[in-house]
């Protein structure tokens, strides 16, 4: 769960259907619970295969991804262990280094000199850029150092790869590095879980508006439930957040506290096979970002599923979330904060159902047009033969 895991899976299957042999190596699945199931306990490393994808999976201890001290401990806790099974990923020709953040260039770094061979660093979040939105990392040392371990990443890496434009602009100027290794490339989608939508004509049940994914303090939960109860009048409307994460329990009380009986709380996690079928259940789709500064930047991989849906999208971003919501015509855009808004938007959905269906249909064309794992997989492999021949050189 997440959208880091969302991007290396989509990714490691787009360079497969472009012929890429595709090794992963990734932490035992703990996010964000921290609940490790059976068969992965008591065990250094377990090989599996999903897709034809072989996955060297390692150890991560129990722990609820909260705080930042339990973070810090799981990142370092996965840049040992990931180094393991070094001896069995086989002959490699480049190392994509994925997650977590920048932390993850260490390992990369051995592997890549074992087999001599180049890396290209992934940008999933700007680090520890991210980290003082979230009040996370106060002290000037710590700022400090976290700004050091980014510019060794990025001077280390031979090639790096955003997830969206704007995160160039801090890479390049804020750490000077050269702007020619540098090139965005989106996360994708994979259609195939996604068919395309039947359109429902004189739907007269429920109007249902989803969140899916992490309870982070990245999103304001609290804009979409003071939005709910502005809408508790409106018949048949109902709010939906679904996922897991540390926010669940101030979203559960804040609930209860507004006597909230228009809003579903689904704590569970689903498989990502039925993320699908959730998605094209609801009527409109929600991301209520918190308008923090460098998650602005970036581009949510969740609406690029979300557009893969043929569903309206509410977008609560001032930044480039809700720029790319806006180029593409694919939804309504929402200032953060602005619960009056998005109730409008809710309402306004609801009774021009020939406008929620033109969004829905625009984003679904854009996602076909662009952003498929084939497509996707395609950039990455240029950047991987790029990387590759500059480093034979």
């Amino acid at each position: 769960m997440g959208g880091s895991g969302t991007r290396a899976y989509n990714l490691a299957k787009g360079l497969l259907t472009n012929g890429i042999k595709v090794t992963v190596i990734s932490g035992f699945p703990h996010y964000p619970t921290g609940n490790i199931s059976k068969k992965y306990r008591q065990k250094a490393f377990v090989i599996e295969y999903f897709d034809k994808i072989k996955v060297l999976r390692t150890f991560i201890p129990p722990l609820e991804s909260k705080g930042f001290t339990r973070r810090l401990f799981l990142f370092i806790s996965f840049i040992i262990s990931s180094i393991f099974p070094i001896s069995l990923v086989g002959k490699i020709d480049g190392v994509i280094a994925s997650n977590p953040h920048i932390l993850s260039i260490f390992p990369s770094i051995l592997y890549g000199f074992v087999h001599k061979c180049p890396i290209i660093l992934n940008v999933d979040d700007l680090f520890p850029e991210v980290l003082y939105d979230l009040d996370m990392m106060k002290s000037k040392v710590l700022r400090k150092i976290g700004e050091l371990i980014a510019k060794l990443a990025y001077s280390v890496a031979d090639f790096i790869t955003p997830i969206s434009p704007a995160y160039i602009e801090t890479i390049v100027n804020k750490y000077s590095i050269n702007k020619s290794k540098v090139d965005f490339i989106p996360s994708g989608v994979d259609l195939i879980l996604f068919p395309p939508a039947v359109p429902v004509i004189n739907k007269v049940d429920e109007f249902k508006v989803l969140y899916i994914g992490t309870f982070s303090p990245a999103y304001d939960f609290d804009q979409v439930l003071r939005a709910a109860k502005l809408l508790e009048g409106e018949d048949k409307i109902r709010m939906c957040l679904q996922g897991a994460g540390e926010m669940a329990p101030v979203i559960r009380n804040n609930i209860k506290k507004l006597n909230l009986e228009n809003v579903d709380l689904v704590e569970k996690i689903i498989l990502r096979d039925e993320v699908a079928k959730v998605l094209m259940d609801a009527d409109v789709l929600l991301l209520p970002l918190s308008g923090l500064e460098n998650y602005e930047k970036g581009i949510s991989s969740k609406l690029y599923e979300y557009q893969a849906a043929s569903k309206p999208i509410i977008c609560c971003s001032g930044g480039m979330s809700g720029r790319y919501i806006s180029d593409t015509g694919s939804g309504i855009v929402v200032r953060p904060g602005d619960y009056e808004g998005l109730s409008k938007a809710v309402l306004y959905l609801r009774d021009n159902r020939d406008v929620a269906d033109k969004l829905g249909a625009s984003g679904r064309k854009y996602a076909e047009n662009n952003l498929s794992i084939e497509k996707i997989g395609l950039k990455m492999m240029t950047a991987l033969n790029y990387v590759c021949t500059c480093k034979s050189k």
